[in-house]
């Protein structure tokens, strides 16, 4: 019996080769690392979880945005490291070199494809959410921010020193600082100020052999490389020396809906070279999303769609959405949009003149009134996503137009179509300033 039983697993185990192969290294991996931190760095017990922890799910769900990544079969880490010192994180390196286990760092957890958490090799999961200080200077106009830290945690701890400073971080602020810096992240400064990239003083980063290097010892070639080229291909960012910008005591935030039956395709249209080439102090970001009709109201072009016979259903219109800010009062604005963009047709009704880090809040779909504490709340949207990108040089005509909105007429579930507006100060940067090759001549993002 016993020999048909070790047949029987042979046989099993055969089939499934790969699984039991991988298996038998997971946990080999798993007490080889495991044994290789503790003797090395025994505080690193305290904040190393293995999937027997119980602490081990929460923490790896806590800053994982992407629903998508969040199913049973998403390989999961060996084991989470929550570096509580930059001590730390040196014997991590050290031990995923001796063991060759790949390592993944997450800052905020954002990125669309879980690159900062998800391996299909053996992996260790390096969380600097413990690592997240910020030193605001306002009288140098700079502020030291660690790798853990998020755009909401930065716009608060500049909101509570200075009304007229900021940063161009992101519009969400749940975004982690480190990746998105180290990616040519952009927000709503974007026009007036640049890429966050763009505004960035030093850094301090860990190589692959543990020594920490700022912008002098790294070199300019370095330097370029982890703004905008992806920091962690070269190392673990410390944190970044960033460059404040001025903001004045006021700004006007607006969103403006139109839907196909109001004629929102040629304000479309007009917008793709206007919006990019207003005053730097403007911005305005376009979101088209599919939505139940509100009446029987049909313009031709919805009439057109619904009339194909693998058409959008007839009951669903596109609504646009015009979002954007003005870094000034809203009468400047709405004089500003009649004359360049009058197919908008801005009311000061459509504005709210706010405090810019009331504007933050707003970009962050809060409300203006809410708390600003509410920025400090990480990982807040979670849904499943997937986002795919490209940079436009030339207008869409009216006829691709009508093929996005067809497009989102016909697919069931959620989806939207962003456009954000390009120009201003992006356009006085050369190619390979850093490595974000999209600079002038891009009129958008989509």
């Amino acid at each position: 019996m016993k020999t048909v039983t070790c047949l029987l697993l042979h046989v099993f185990c055969f089939g499934l080769l790969p699984f039991c192969i991988l298996a038998s290294q997971s946990q080999t991996h798993h007490q080889d690392i495991l044994q290789c931190l503790v003797s090395n760095s025994p505080s690193l017990s305290e904040v190393t979880y293995s999937p027997t922890n119980a602490s081990y799910t929460p923490i790896l769900e806590y800053s994982l945005v992407n629903q998508r990544f969040a199913k049973p079969e998403t390989p999961k880490p060996l084991l989470i490291v929550t570096p509580k010192e930059e001590s730390q994180i040196q014997t991590v390196i050290h031990c995923s070199k001796k063991h060759d286990i790949q390592m993944r760092i997450r800052g905020g957890g954002n990125d669309y494809e879980g690159l900062s958490y998800v391996s299909h090799v053996p992996f260790v999961l390096l969380d600097m959410i413990n690592l997240r200080s910020i030193d605001v200077d306002t009288v140098a106009a700079t502020a030291m921010v660690q790798s853990g830290a998020t755009a909401g945690e930065l716009y608060y701890a500049i909101s509570q020193k200075s009304k007229t400073l900021s940063f161009t971080g992101p519009t969400f602020s749940s975004v982690g600082l480190a990746g998105f810096v180290g990616h040519g992240g952009y927000g709503a400064l974007r026009r007036k100020y640049g890429l966050a990239a763009d505004n960035i003083i030093d850094a301090r980063i860990m190589d692959v052999n543990g020594r920490i290097l700022d912008r002098k010892s790294m070199g300019e070639d370095l330097f370029w490389a982890i703004r905008g080229g992806g920091p962690a291909s070269f190392g673990v960012i410390l944190s970044w020396k960033i460059k404040l910008v001025s903001v004045p005591e006021t700004v006007t935030i607006f969103t403006i809906k139109r839907t196909l039956e109001q004629n929102a395709t040629d304000i479309v249209y007009k917008w793709q070279t206007v919006a990019p080439n207003l005053p730097n102090d403007a911005e305005v970001r376009i979101k088209a999303y599919p939505t139940k009709k509100g009446s029987n109201t049909r313009s031709p072009e919805t009439v057109l769609m619904s009339e194909s016979s693998t058409g959008p259903r007839s009951d669903t219109t596109v609504v646009v959405e015009f979002v954007g800010s003005y870094l000034g009062k809203a009468d400047t604005l709405v004089s500003l949009m009649q004359e360049r963009f009058p197919e908008l047709n801005m009311k000061k009704e459509d504005c709210s003149e706010v405090s810019y880090i009331q504007s933050v809040l707003a970009n962050s779909i809060y409300s203006p009134d809410q708390p600003l504490e509410v920025l400090l709340q990480r990982s807040t949207f979670k849904i499943p996503t997937k986002v795919k990108s490209a940079h436009v040089r030339e207008p869409i005509s009216k006829e691709g137009l009508h093929g996005i909105w067809e497009m989102l007429l016909k697919i069931e579930n959620a989806t939207n179509v962003v456009f954000t507006s390009f120009g201003g100060k992006l356009d006085d940067y050369s190619e390979s300033s850093i490595p974000y090759p999209h600079r002038p001549g891009v009129l958008y993002m989509v």
